[in-house]
């Protein structure tokens, strides 16, 4: 297709004024997956499932979100990465594009793929899947810590996800046993406990790969069609969950960073020129998404501004204690979350 015919097919919001896009309505998109290169993608995908001798195909649709809902053989993928308009926006606010590189994008689809098998022909539900990975009825660690150092769980998306939940064990298992063709996940991870579950996952999906599903429903569980929020609403929704509502928290230990009485530059304006690089360590350091990282980092300016509060101490000493102080609210606020989560 020439870049004339390209530029002709571009949707009518793609040129939109931020401010105007976040107004539209995500039903308003127009987008399907058909429509876009990702559909080629899920054809990969498809392609691996065939190779690996599978008759089974998880039906994909766009929605908001990566994910494969209870009972569904199928999974979504979100809207944001169906064009470079709407990556950009998820990047400006969310600070990642999850899924935004071909790899990336690979990596997300083996992985849903696996719920999407698991609904489809009852897995979690074996005697010996639950003896290989555990309860999946045990409750999600929203605010789990990882063990980076493990040799339990295999290593493929972000974040140690895998130790996560046993489902999530079980779909990051599966999806290393999927890209690492003819045995290679054997080298990969000899010597590892978590070898003698991809050697299970091995069997298991021998053993069911010639069979047809035992669950055929072709639902779209909130397929853009069904979601009528703007732009706007839908990244306040994703981001109202984090953060302090009372920023009184942070005062002792903000009076403590940045000393009392202190003549040296504002401390927000000091937090807010270190925002990025403060984001990307913290969020490194603790596992945390980067957005939960920053909506600490938007309280403590804040607070940090309403108290008129300034540097004492010397720059680098300053920026140091700032990492620690961030990283130390975030995992609180994850602690907290996780908490509520678990009642």
């Amino acid at each position: 297709m020439s870049r004339k015919a390209s530029r002709r097919c571009e949707p009518w919001w793609a040129k939109l004024p931020t401010q105007e896009l976040l107004d539209v309505r995500i039903c308003d998109l127009g987008l399907s997956l058909d429509s876009t290169p990702l559909c080629s993608r899920v054809e990969r995908l498809h392609t691996e499932l065939s190779r690996a001798g599978f008759r089974f195909r998880p039906h994909v649709w766009l929605s908001t979100a990566w994910f494969s809902p209870d009972g569904v053989p199928g999974f979504a993928v979100p809207f944001y990465l169906a064009h470079p308009r709407l990556a950009a926006l998820e990047r400006t606010h969310m600070f990642e594009v999850e899924g935004g590189t071909r790899a990336g994008f690979a990596r997300l689809l083996r992985h849903e793929a696996a719920h999407a098998l698991d609904h489809a022909y009852h897995l979690h539900r074996r005697k010996d899947w639950r003896q290989a990975f555990g309860l999946a009825s045990a409750p999600y660690r929203r605010g789990y810590v990882p063990r980076p150092g493990s040799r339990h769980y295999v290593h493929h998306l972000d974040r140690y996800y895998a130790q996560s939940h046993p489902i999530e064990d079980f779909a990051e298992t599966f999806a290393v046993w999927l890209g690492a063709p003819r045995g290679r996940w054997r080298r990969e991870y000899a010597g590892w406990p978590a070898l003698r579950k991809l050697e299970y996952v091995d069997a298991l999906m021998r053993e069911i790969r010639e069979r047809p599903p035992s669950v055929h429903s072709r639902e779209r569980t909130e397929s853009l069609p069904q979601v009528g929020i703007s732009l706007r609403e839908h990244y306040r929704r994703r981001r109202s969950t984090w953060g302090d509502a009372d920023l009184r928290v942070y005062d002792r230990d903000l009076a403590r960073l940045f000393g009392a009485g202190g003549r040296g530059r504002r401390a927000s304006m000091f937090l807010r020129e270190r925002r990025v690089s403060l984001r990307t360590q913290v969020a490194r350091w603790t596992g945390q998404r980067p957005f939960v990282v920053d909506e600490v980092l938007a309280g403590m300016i804040r607070r940090s501004r309403d108290l008129g509060l300034r540097l004492s101490h010397r720059e680098r000493e300053t920026a140091e204690g700032a990492a620690v102080l961030v990283a130390m609210h975030t995992l609180r606020i994850r602690r907290m979350r996780y908490r509520e989560y678990a009642r």
